[in-house]
């Protein structure tokens, strides 16, 4: 490790009708990074007095660094080291408000956490930075940070006006030459490897490295030090073994069933515990982690922290609950996809195309407890999962590549208890007549006994394949990542040509839809927000880390041959299907009260309320709870800087900003009048930013955290089917009556499949150590703003009663779908406030986060 400098511990003396001001600079040191050299020199900038000549505020002279102790920083006590400084100027020079780097390095870049000044009468300035800084060599600029108070652009000081408006620019870029990582552009472009699934002149590319850190993201959105170590020793434990060329045997085809239920809890939950790489493998990571110092460390870590999947929270408790129709419904309230299940309206369910479904009122009239099919839809009664119309124009193609799915429709009956249960299961395929668009339907009903028990199984399996595909893809990745990189994907990235370079622009596409619906949100934010206006510094928590973890998951996840075409049915044509559902994506749609009225699960009540049609819907209960807590702080965060409407229409940069979001990142959604709220009343700007904040945590911690309890016991979630379910007479109708536990193993993922899934999941479903939970913060040095800080308070308060009634819910025995046959408890909306620091982190069930930071 490098050693920090040491030297001039005590600060000369103030030259004439000067004044000294002292300050205090903390620079990250964690895995032996670089620190600032003795060429490397800071700069204060006036807030308040202008220098003519150049329009800004004053400038100080140079200022050098003294000492150089090893200090521990923040609550995760991340190692630092912590410099002194002092700036002398004279006595006119005002109130500092900005501060300017200049890496004198060489070659290596530092990360810098924070600048605080000391002023008279025991003022602090604070300059929150947790940004690289790159040689002044490399960059030909210095870097500028500013200070911790917000302004309205038309607000700013006059003498920081010129560089608030530069920065701004610079950030923007030109639009042209390749980037480098050094540089801070923040630009739209398209990315893509998958080439065209269907067409030899756009090949699919696989890359040399899976690994792969070398697409360009701006300095200030890449993890620092401790959160890079900690998911690359996570991604290197989890997938190692899977993905690169070394584990090839692996990828040879010879499938290995799982013999029964108890050999796969066995091998999978029970195994001795083994290091995950050695060897050939680690030689090979060291050509994809960004330094040799990094490799080191990362190595170590992956030595000394041997893989042991923990027993997954459906089967904790019971074994066999799973297998209930009980838990099987309840997960569509309360499990890892809750977002879907719709309220039926129309029997029987009509497609797009204007198709009736085969499911007849005889087939359930005698399981809704003496009502009729319109008695029970009138009362709110039927709902319905609904995996047809988007998957039946891709069936013939998937199929064709050895799967075996359907597209499927269930029914569910709300029972007088609170609970649902699943009435009838249809399966469709497309018919394999020449030249008919119709389709084939298959129906069953619920049995618990000999075939037809058996058939039931099946069928819940196949939906659950079908609900499993649709989480990953639309429920996690595209719908919960609120920045979908550049919208135009959704029509173009078929035809593009892959690439594997830095480009002129930034590659922004991200995991689906949780993951990809942020990104461009990032990108303009940057672009036309400055750091000094509010709503940049509202949002900054919600962002952190989304680009870098997409970045991963375009060099493991979603790439060519990647881990989600190896695991989930679609195969290569996942990215093809996600585009086309994406096309009915609609931000407004996205706000909780707004996503639950569209799908039939809620109504708006006459006096504006919101009311449930299902009461015990703890999705939607804690959703909602936790959503005004949301709301309220935005509202009044909102209302402490524009006083009025016409200074939302009025604010320059946020206008910019809103623009930038629909005509660019998601350019072919612009004209689509019910896809954005105009940014004409504070109203909707509120609404609008508690939405993607929404987004960004809340329902990404719904969709997410839960993975690894109910996924990670691969017979509940299944990811494909390699068989169909058999027909009455067959020689597998034998097969599966003389061995049912035999024919489902084989029916869906297989040993490898489930393996690899698994230690996806695993992943996915950590909390990292560095975790900031809804409602925190990095520091209260964040904004030196005493009511927006009492603001946050509020809200953390609040976030803490909306813990104590999650608690209270999950003990209520009346409330059955909070826990159900599995006993697993609803807490993935559970906020955790007091963790703090990483004091409880891995896989938790709980806790939601600020931002899609994994």
């Amino acid at each position: 490790m490098q050693m920090p400098f040491c030297w001039d511990r005590s600060p000369a003396q103030a030259p004439e009708n000067h004044i000294a001001i002292h300050g205090t600079v903390v620079v990250s040191c964690h895995f032996g990074l670089s620190v600032p050299g003795k060429t490397t020199t800071f700069r204060l900038f006036s807030s308040t007095q202008i220098d003519h000549n150049t329009g800004k505020g004053r400038l100080s002279a140079e200022a050098r660094l003294r000492g150089g102790k090893k200090t521990k920083h923040g609550p995760g006590k991340t190692s630092t080291v912590t410099y002194q400084v002092t700036f002398f100027v004279d006595t006119e020079f005002g109130t500092p408000g900005a501060i300017v780097v200049k890496n004198g390095l060489k070659n290596d870049q530092f990360f810098l956490r924070y600048v605080q000044l000391e002023l008279a009468e025991d003022r602090c300035i604070h300059f929150e930075c947790n940004s690289w800084v790159y040689p002044y060599k490399k960059t030909n600029s210095d870097r500028i940070f500013f200070i911790n108070t917000s302004y309205l652009p038309d607000k700013t000081p006059e003498a920081l006006r010129l560089l608030r408006e530069e920065e701004l620019r610079s950030l923007q870029g030109n639009g042209r030459g390749e980037r480098k990582d050094w540089e801070r552009v923040y630009d739209y472009d398209y990315y893509n490897d998958l080439g065209n699934p269907d067409k030899d002149d756009h090949d699919r590319k696989t890359r040399k490295h899976m690994i792969n850190l070398d697409f360009y993201i701006p300095p200030d959105e890449r993890f620092n030090p401790t959160k890079l170590a900690e998911v690359l020793t996570l991604a290197v434990q989890a997938v190692t073994h899977f993905v690169i060329p070394e584990s090839r045997a692996l990828f040879q085809g010879n499938i290995n069933n799982f013999k029964s239920f108890d050999q796969l809890r066995r091998d999978l939950y029970s195994k001795p515990q083994q290091p995950v790489v050695e060897g050939v493998v680690m030689d090979k990571l060291k050509t994809s982690v960004p330094s040799q110092k990094t490799y080191k460390q990362v190595s170590k870590m992956v030595k000394e922290t041997p893989v042991k999947f923990p027993i997954p929270q459906v089967i904790e408790h019971d074994q066999e609950a799973w297998r209930t129709d009980e838990e099987f419904a309840r997960e569509m309230l309360s499990g890892l996809n809750p977002v879907v299940i719709k309220k039926l309206d129309v029997f029987p369910p009509v497609s797009s195309g204007g198709k009736k479904s085969s499911i007849a009122a005889a087939h359930i009239e005698r399981q809704l407890e003496g009502r009729t099919v319109e008695k029970a839809i009138e009362q709110n009664r039927l709902y319905i999962l609904d995996h047809h119309d988007y998957l039946m124009p891709y069936l013939k193609r998937i199929n064709e590549l050895g799967m075996c799915i359907y597209a499927s429709r269930t029914l569910l009956f709300l029972k007088d208890d609170g609970t649902l249960k699943p009435v009838v299961i249809e399966l469709s395929l497309p018919s394999d007549r020449a030249g008919d668009d119709g389709e084939t339907s298959r129906i069953f009903l619920p049995a618990k006994q000999g075939t037809d028990g058996h058939l039931w199984q099946l069928a819940k399996a196949h939906v659950s394949v079908n609900d499993s595909g649709y989480h990953q893809l639309i429920s996690h990745c595209l719908r919960s990542r609120v920045v979908f990189l550049n919208t135009k994907f959704s029509t173009e990235i078929l035809v593009l040509e892959p690439s594997n370079k830095l480009t002129s622009h930034y590659l922004s596409m991200d995991r689906l839809f949780t993951h990809a619906a942020v990104e461009p949100f990032i990108i303009a934010t940057k672009r036309h927000l400055s750091a000094m206006h509010p709503i940049n510094k509202l949002l900054e928590p919600h962002f952190k880390d989304n680009m870098q973890i997409n970045t991963l998951a375009r060099s493991i996840l979603l790439n060519a041959g990647g881990i989600l075409e190896r695991t989930l049915y679609p195969g290569k044509y996942a990215m093809e299907m996600s585009s086309a559902i994406y096309s009915e994506w609609r931000f407004t749609e996205h706000s909780l009260p707004n996503q639950l009225i569209k799908r039939g699960v809620a109504s708006m009540d006459p006096s504006g309320g919101m009311s449930l049609h299902i009461e015990d819907y703890p999705y939607a209960v804690d959703g909602l709870d936790v959503w005004r807590a949301i709301e309220g702080w935005v509202q009044s965060y909102c209302a402490h800087f524009y006083h009025s409407d016409a200074a939302v229409v009025g604010d320059r940069e946020l206008q910019a900003w809103w623009n930038d979001v629909r005509s660019v990142g998601h350019g072919d959604r612009q004209h689509d009048p019910a896809c954005w709220l105009e940014l004409d009343t504070v109203a909707h700007l509120a609404e609008t930013l508690s939405t993607l904040i929404w987004i960004a945590s809340a329902l990404h911690a719904a969709v997410n955290f839960g993975q690894y309890g109910y996924a990670g016991f691969m017979p509940n979630r299944p990811t494909r089917c390699r068989r169909f379910v058999p027909q009455r007479g067959s020689p597998e109708m034998a097969q599966l009556e003389a061995d049912p536990e035999k024919f489902f193993l084989e029916m869906v993922p297989d040993r490898f499949t489930t393996t690899l899934g698994l230690t996806l999941i695993e992943v996915l479903s950590n909390h990292t150590s560095d975790e900031l939970y809804l409602g925190q913060r990095a520091t209260s040095t964040w904004t030196d703003d005493g009511e927006v800080l009492q603001l946050l308070d509020r809200f953390r308060e609040e976030l803490r009663r909306v813990e104590k009634r999650v608690e209270e819910r999950n003990r209520d025995p009346r409330l059955k779908n909070r826990r159900g046959p599995a006993k697993v408890p609803y807490t993935l909306l559970f906020p955790d406030v007091g963790n703090v620091g990483g004091k409880v982190k891995g896989i938790t069930g709980k806790g939601i986060p600020n931002s899609v930071s994994i």
